[in-house]
């Protein structure tokens, strides 16, 4: 299975493709008008369950996972604000329900592509 990612900004959603069939579609948050997600292809390039989080700690802003994204500075990630979900709230980052975010982080792998489109 070749899987990819494509990301609607207008739609706030992120939708994970086999090909070009939809195999699951998660809501997202995205970049608030100061700070846009930026469009264009991409590729995932770290994972990381917990980032920046202590061991008993709060979940940090980034939620319980992150895939940072070749695009330096921005990635996919869970958050410990789940009612920004479906806004443009973010300072560029796409950031997901963090039981959202670990479902994903299982179906795809270092180098997945990455899709960003208005």
């Amino acid at each position: 299975m070749a899987v990819s990612i494509r990301v609607s900004l207008h739609k706030r959603r992120l939708d994970l493709l086999d090909h070009t069939k939809v195999i699951k579609s998660y809501p997202v948050g995205v970049g608030k008008m100061a700070t846009r997600t930026p469009f264009g292809n991409y590729k995932i390039i770290s994972k990381a369950p917990n980032p920046g989080r202590r061991p008993g700690g709060p979940i940090t802003v980034y939620g319980t996972y992150w895939m940072g994204l070749s695009r330096k500075g921005y990635g996919i990630h869970g958050t410990n604000r789940p009612a920004s979900i479906g806004k443009y709230v973010s300072k560029g980052c796409i950031r997901m329900f963090n039981k959202d975010v670990e479902d994903l982080a299982k179906r795809v792998s270092i180098g997945t592509e990455v899709k960003i489109v208005p």
